[in-house]
């Protein structure tokens, strides 16, 4: 199918990017499409694409065999651009006018589900966040970040980027980063390098009162990295805790795996159910 080029869509529709929306285009064809490519398989799968701007990404997804494309957009500059889209494919291409940080997007289409997706860098970490507490209900996430959110994604305990990030994303997902881009791939050009990050969810979940436990754990043990984890969780349980969970109080927050955490955090949401921190 031929389709008028991104470029010429973007002047028609005065869709400049905008800083405050965290906004860069990925326009070359060629990329869009290996994305979907690395996406692969769609057949039968709902796909939810926040942020879809000038529809760079939504036209692979449609020439794709996913069973639908839901296209999350808050610009109404944006929205008027997806219509048009829409209109080409009716039944397979569904428009939702508002903000992803405000939806829950497992009520938007039945599983199976996957989002894909060159999200806002500007709420990216907290969208990543508000869909991995829902795992369970994602059959896998392939995402754009900045590359420096993408390693921190993916890092491995006693590395400059391991944190809070690495430890709830690969608590609830296998990661990996599948693509790098340069700046130059995007329109306009961003700071730094981007990845596309697969999160592959793993079949058991925590359930929500773990999740929140984990980003107590988390907050309060990153919170103060350099100090011992004695004196970095003091306030959540300190020694107790740690002796719960059979971990060296001298260590230091970086130099726990996820399953040391995952002790943690079951063992903090055991103390607080008891009433006793």
């Amino acid at each position: 199918m031929t389709r008028e080029p991104l470029v010429s869509v973007i002047s028609r529709h005065n869709l400049d990017a905008r800083r405050a929306l965290g906004q860069h285009f990925l326009l070359d064809p060629g990329i869009t499409a290996r994305i979907v490519q690395l996406a692969a398989p769609l057949a039968g799968r709902h796909v939810i694409e926040v942020g879809p701007g000038p529809g760079g990404l939504t036209r692979p997804l449609l020439d794709s065999d996913a069973a639908s494309v839901i296209a999350i957009e808050v610009d109404p500059r944006a929205v008027s651009v997806i219509r048009e889209l829409e209109i080409e494919a009716p039944d397979r291409l569904h428009l939702v006018e508002a903000d992803a940080t405000k939806v829950d997007l497992t009520t938007l289409c039945p599983a199976p589900r996957r989002i894909v997706a060159n999200l806002p860098y500007n709420v990216a970490t907290p969208l990543l966040i508000g869909w991995l507490r829902q795992a369970a209900s994602w059959e896998r996430l392939t995402l754009m970040f900045q590359l420096e959110v993408a390693e921190r994604i993916c890092a491995e305990p006693n590395t400059e980027h391991y944190g809070r990030l690495a430890v709830i994303s690969q608590w609830c997902a296998l990661c990996s980063q599948i693509m790098r881009l340069p700046p130059g791939a995007f329109s306009p050009p961003p700071k730094v390098w981007s990845a596309v990050v697969e999160l592959t969810p793993h079949a058991d979940q925590p359930d929500s009162q773990l999740f929140r436990a984990m980003e107590q754990v988390t907050a309060a043990a990153f919170g103060q990295r350099r100090k011992m984890l004695r004196g970095a969780l003091k306030g959540i349980g300190g020694e107790r805790l740690l002796n719960a969970a059979a971990i060296d109080g001298s260590r230091r927050a970086e130099t726990l795996d996820v399953l040391e955490f995952d002790r943690l955090a079951r063992n903090y949401l055991t103390i607080t159910q008891k009433g006793s921190v």
